[in-house]
């Protein structure tokens, strides 16, 4: 699969939202449980007991979204790290879980991804259009998986989904673009963005039926989708924005 890098087409002002998303990724992660970096939350059995605890304070679990009231939690966790006390308003933790990762190579994967291709979006969407847009990518993708799955107890956390969303915006508003992508070990290439775009939302649906993986599949689709549509209508759009700003000129 082909990992995209960075847009061909250079951009016409500098992406602080794209930055500020990656730096908001970096920071948060670094100050969870799931990074070495912090150390106050202990080691061992202590350090687990406190991640699967944090996950499920903050993770997007689908039950929870689905009836918007707070579950108890797991049986087995209890048993094994005790009853863990804190509040939860569902609708929060699905904002919560966009800036959540598991480990490194799980945040690095998406911050690839969107440093490749959220900068040539936030470029043509401007600065507090792309935000909005990303973090509305990022709720359907939560609450697609969630009703997807109503019943699962499961935490859902990572910001591929808005990310994902990135990626279908991306490719409508500008389909006959190009990415410079690396083709694992080492080829460096410049590819249609339809082939490495269009290939990564393949993927995920020819992924669908694996039930052994933990990868939240179904979110991915819905915030491409998303995404896709938000860029339709933005097209749209646009050229009514450009009239009405002539016929005031």
């Amino acid at each position: 699969m082909a990992i995209p890098l960075y847009d061909s087409q250079p951009a016409r002002r500098v992406p602080w939202v794209t930055y500020l998303l990656v730096a908001a990724n970096v920071v948060v992660f670094l100050l969870t449980p799931m990074a070495n970096f912090a150390t106050w939350y202990g080691d061992g059995g202590v350090r687990q007991c406190r991640a699967n605890e944090f996950i499920l304070e903050h993770g997007a679990i689908p039950r929870e979204l689905t009836t918007g009231r707070q579950h108890p939690i797991p049986p087995e966790i209890a048993h094994r790290c005790g009853e863990a006390a804190f509040d939860k308003l569902p609708w929060v933790s699905a904002f919560e879980s966009m800036f959540l990762h598991s480990g490194v190579l799980h945040l690095l994967g998406n911050l690839v991804v969107l440093f490749a291709v959220g900068m040539g979006l936030e470029d043509r969407l401007g600065r507090w259009r792309y935000l909005l847009a990303y973090l509305l990518f990022g709720l359907a993708a939560v609450y697609g998986f969630a009703y997807t799955y109503p019943d699962s107890g499961t935490p859902l956390i990572g910001a591929s989904g808005a990310i994902f969303g990135v990626l279908g915006a991306y490719l409508v508003l500008n389909p006959r673009g190009r990415i410079v992508s690396l083709l694992p070990p080492v080829i460096v290439i410049r590819l249609p963005v339809w082939v490495v775009l269009g290939g990564y939302f393949v993927i995920q649906w020819l992924s669908l039926g694996d039930t052994e993986s933990n990868v939240a599949y179904v979110a991915h689709i819905f915030g491409f989708v998303a995404g896709a549509l938000f860029a339709l209508l933005a097209r749209h759009a646009g050229p009514a924005r450009r009239i009405v700003a002539l016929d005031r000129g």
